[in-house]
C-alpha cells in the first residue's frame, strides 16, 4: 500500500454538487481531489436531464407534426427516425459531457481528477484504485441508481431501467412500464410519440399519486387521448419472459399483460451501499440515504453529503444548490440551513406539470386556514389562441397572511410558469403582487394571475 495523500479537500463524485464546489474551492486555493467513478457529469448529465429531455424534445416535434391538422396545417405522413433520434441524444450528451471536461481542466492547478471507485477504510480516509487519501474535508456526491423492486421473476428477464432505455438501437414495438410516477411518465409519453404502444402498470389508484388529485386527473386524461394504456391499480404477482417479449401476471385477475419490452421505473435509491460507510463512521438512514444535520455534516466531523445520496427531492437543481450553501460552509462563511429553502420542480410530459409549496392536503392536515383556487388551463386566452388548453392550474393561499403556500400548474411551459410562484414565496410575499402586477397579453404568463384573481377576494367586482 502507498503511503497516504492528504489533501484540504476530498469531493466523491461529479454531480451537479460535486463539479461546481470542486472548482470553486480550488480557484479559492484549496488542494481539491475529485473522485469519479465513471463519466463526470453525473446523473444530469449523462443518464438524466440531458439525454431524457433531448428526447423529449424529439418526441413533442413527432407529436406537433402529427397534429397540426388541428391548426389547418396539412402534413403527410410522420415517420421517426429513432436511430437519427439517440445520434442526436449522443451528440448533446457528449457535448455536455465535454463541457464539464474543460471546466474541470480549467482548475488543474489546484484540483487533481482520478477516475476510480472510492471506499471509505476509516474516518476521513478513502481508498482509490488501491490508494489512499485523506482530507480535512470530504464532500459525499455520488448520487442515486434506479430501484429495481423485489418481484417474482424480474431477475430473469431482461428489463431495462431509465439508464439502460438511453442506449435502446430499436424502438420497441410495446413497452410495459412498472411504475407511475414522474420517469414512467416521462418516458411512457415519450416512447408513445416515437411510435411504439405503451402501457403503464402501477398499484397506485392514479398516475403521478404524490401529486394533487387535480394534477394526476388532468394528466390521465392526457395519456389516455394519446392512446395510453393505464393498468392501475394493479399489483405484479410474477414476470415472465416469452418469446415475444415478457408477460406480467397481475393479483386477482386471469388475463396477464404482454410487451415486448420491460421498463422498470420505480423509484431511485441512493449509492451508498458500496461506500464503506460502516468503516468510515457514516450514518445512514433505513432508506440507505447518508443521514446529515443543517451543515450537510454527515455523523463524522468533517465528512459531508449533498445531492441525491441525502434524502430529500432528488433533483438536478436541489444538488445545485446543494453545492452552494456547503461552499459557503467550507470556506468558513455563514450559510444558510438547506432544510428551510423552498424547492420547486417540474415534470417534463407534454403538458408539463410543475409545483412548489404545499398541496391542499398537506395544508389541510396541518390546519392551515386557507383559500384554494383552481383554474383550467384551457381558460387562458393564450391557450386557446394555440390549441394547448389541457392541464390545470391550482393556487393555494394563506388567508391570515395573503401569501401563497402552494402552487401547481399542468400546461404548456409550466416549467417556466412556476417561478412566477416560487420566487414570491422566496421572498415571502403578498398574493397581491401579482394581482396588481401589469401582465402582457396574451401570454401563458397571465393566466397565473388571472388563477389568483379566482380567490374570493381578488376577483374583480
Amino acid at each position: 500500500m502507498s503511503a497516504q495523500k492528504e489533501a484540504d479537500v476530498i469531493v466523491i463524485g461529479s454531480g451537479q454538487a460535486g463539479v461546481p464546489l470542486a472548482t470553486r474551492l480550488a480557484a479559492a486555493g484549496k488542494n481539491v481531489v475529485l473522485v469519479e467513478r465513471g463519466h463526470l457529469g453525473g446523473t444530469c448529465v449523462n443518464v438524466g436531464c440531458t439525454p431524457t429531455k433531448t428526447l423529449v424534445a424529439s418526441a413533442r416535434a413527432a407529436h406537433v407534426a402529427r397534429t397540426s391538422a388541428r391548426l389547418g396545417v396539412q402534413t403527410g405522413e410522420v415517420k421517426v427516425d429513432f436511430a437519427a433520434v439517440m445520434s442526436r441524444k449522443d451528440a448533446i450528451v457528449k457535448r455536455w459531457r465535454d463541457g464539464v471536461e474543460h471546466h474541470v481542466d480549467g482548475a488543474k492547478e489546484n484540483l487533481e481528477t482520478i477516475i476510480g471507485h472510492a471506499r471509505f477504510v476509516d474516518e476521513r480516509v478513502i481508498e482509490v484504485n488501491g490508494k489512499r487519501h485523506t482530507a480535512k474535508q470530504i464532500v459525499i456526491n455520488v448520487g442515486a441508481r434506479p430501484a429495481v423492486p423485489a418481484v417474482k421473476g424480474l431477475p430473469g428477464v431482461p428489463y431495462l431501467t431509465s439508464s439502460s432505455l438511453l442506449e435502446l438501437k430499436e424502438l420497441p414495438k410495446h413497452l410495459v412500464i412498472l411504475g407511475a410516477g414522474y420517469i414512467a411518465c416521462e418516458m411512457g409519453q415519450m416512447f408513445r410519440r416515437f411510435g411504439s404502444e405503451v402501457t403503464l402498470v402501477a398499484p397506485s389508484a392514479r398516475l403521478l399519486p404524490r401529486e394533487d388529485e387535480a394534477v394526476s386527473e388532468a394528466m390521465m386524461a392526457v395519456f389516455r387521448a394519446e392512446g395510453i394504456s393505464l393498468e392501475l391499480t394493479r399489483k405484479v404477482a410474477e414476470i415472465k419472459r416469452t418469446e415475444e417479449g415478457v408477460e406480467l401476471d397481475i393479483e386477482g385477475q386471469s388475463t396477464a399483460i404482454h410487451g415486448t419490452h420491460l421498463l422498470v421505473a420505480t423509484g431511485r435509491v441512493p449509492n451508498t451501499g458500496d461506500l464503506g460507510c460502516d468503516d468510515g463512521k457514516i450514518s445512514v438512514d433505513g432508506s440507505a440515504h447518508i443521514v446529515v444535520d443543517e451543515s450537510y455534516e454527515t455523523s463524522t466531523k468533517g465528512v459531508f453529503a449533498v445531492g441525491d445520496c441525502i434524502a430529500g427531492p432528488q433533483f438536478t437543481h436541489v444538488a445545485w444548490d446543494d453545492h452552494r450553501v456547503l461552499f459557503e460552509t467550507l470556506m468558513g462563511r455563514r450559510a444558510r440551513a438547506h432544510t428551510d429553502r423552498l424547492v420547486p420542480y417540474t415534470i417534463f410530459t407534454d403538458p408539463q406539470v410543475a409545483g412548489v409549496g404545499l398541496s391542499e392536503r398537506s395544508a389541510r392536515e396541518e390546519g392551515r386556514d386557507i383559500e384554494v383556487a383552481t383554474m383550467p388551463f384551457g381558460n387562458i386566452a393564450r391557450a386557446i389562441e394555440t390549441d394547448e388548453t389541457a392541464g390545470v392550474v391550482k393556487v393555494i393561499l394563506d388567508r391570515k397572511t395573503e401569501q401563497i403556500l402552494g402552487a401547481f400548474v399542468v400546461g404548456v411551459d409550466a416549467g417556466e410558469l412556476i417561478h412566477i410562484f416560487s420566487v414570491l414565496m422566496q421572498a415571502k410575499g403578498s398574493a397581491r403582487a401579482i394581482v396588481d402586477g401589469e401582465f402582457v397579453h396574451p401570454t401563458f404568463a397571465e393566466g397565473m394571475q388571472s388563477a389568483v384573481m379566482k380567490l374570493g377576494r381578488y376577483a374583480l367586482s
